[in-house]
């Protein structure tokens, strides 16, 4: 059963990204197999990405992404701390914004409007929301269908601002067997040491910066194949759209003028928090675009790679926005129930003391 679902995943992944690849769509193969996963889900069928094979891929996919940072996109490395602030003030700004959205808006209760607002870092949301009584399927529907947006949008967008679907940085194709050994036996280590560190996103991070090294050094600036790139890319989309599930269907249709209308107030919020970074610090606008959006590390990542946007930059940025929130959504989960607790009391101690009617 596991085997035959992990196939059936991987052929609607591969015919819907040889699909878009085929109609000239920017990164076809990874936002086809996005969509034709999604399409699956919605007609009852479930996906299936074993995590060793998840793992194979963002590994290969760090190192791709390692090949596009060289030295002279490290040149506003000092600009990085004021462009980390501006990006964290837009975070605040995302969350307030949507929170007040679907509370409001929607009549939601304050915990799952919360955790539902927090942009990106899900696993920390939904084990902290799973310790008060917000409702998981609302803040999972939210949080999704944000993510399978973003890459929707942000990927059209960015071809359009490239004048084309974008090119990914030169590296040189071919390359000695003694080069890629270097280059596959060190990222290896790192994507190891990476994710032993428990660092988000440590094992395509660990990649990257060993690629990156390697790469800018010169000692081995060889080309991922394709061969390699394109599976992985494949798989990338099978993971984003499978995280809408057949049983989702009823309340993916009943959440989705709150979900759109939340992934929109974060797409605004962003815009802001962009439009200053790059007002301000003079940032190209196709990195800030990647480094600010509330999505998720791994593939902003791989997009900054396939459009040549100094994939360091937005890896950096995912990650300190994820830190931030994975010290705080904690701290946010033990106060509410505590809270919720203390109106409890304070409504029973009302009721016991008001007058009984005869």
């Amino acid at each position: 059963m596991k085997l035959r679902r992990f196939l059936r995943t991987m052929a609607f992944a591969g015919a819907g990204g040889a699909a878009a690849t085929a109609l000239g769509l920017p990164v076809g193969w990874l936002l086809g197999a996005t969509v034709a996963t999604v399409a699956a889900a919605l007609a009852g069928l479930r996906s299936r990405v074993p995590n060793r094979l998840r793992d194979a891929a963002f590994f290969f996919l760090g190192i791709q992404a390692g090949s596009g940072v060289t030295p002279e996109v490290l040149t506003q490395v000092h600009l990085w701390p004021a462009s980390f602030a501006i990006q964290l003030g837009g975070v605040g700004l995302v969350v307030a914004l949507t929170y007040v959205f679907l509370k409001r808006g929607f009549g939601w209760d304050r915990d799952t409007a919360l955790f539902a607002s927090i942009p990106g870092a899900l696993s920390f949301v939904l084990a902290a929301a799973s310790e008060t009584r917000a409702d998981m399927t609302r803040i999972v529907i939210v949080q999704s269908v944000r993510l399978l947006l973003l890459i929707g949008f942000l990927t059209p967008t960015l071809a359009w601002l490239e004048g084309g679907q974008g090119a990914a940085p030169f590296v040189l194709e071919g390359g000695t067997l003694f080069q890629y050994a270097i280059l596959f036996s060190v990222c290896a280590l790192a994507a190891v040491a990476g994710a032993a560190s428990r660092m988000p996103g440590g094992l395509i991070l660990g990649a990257l910066l060993a690629s990156a090294a390697l790469h800018g050094t010169g000692i081995a600036p060889v080309a991922l194949p394709r061969w390699l790139a394109i599976p992985s890319l494949i798989v990338l989309g099978a993971l984003i759209g499978g995280r809408i599930e057949p049983e989702s269907r009823g309340a993916l249709a009943r959440l989705a003028p709150a979900a759109l209308g939340a992934f929109v107030i974060g797409l605004i919020g962003s815009a802001i928090a962009g439009a200053l970074a790059v007002i301000a610090l003079q940032i190209e606008i196709g990195k800030v675009a990647l480094a600010y959006a509330p999505g998720a590390l791994e593939a902003l990542t791989v997009l900054a790679y396939q459009f040549d946007q100094d994939p360091a930059y937005v890896a950096a940025h995912h990650v300190v926005r994820f830190l931030l929130l994975a010290l705080l959504v904690p701290l946010v989960a033990r106060r509410l129930p505590r809270r919720l607790d203390e109106a409890a009391s304070e409504a029973a101690h009302d009721t016991e003391s008001s007058p009984r009617q005869g």
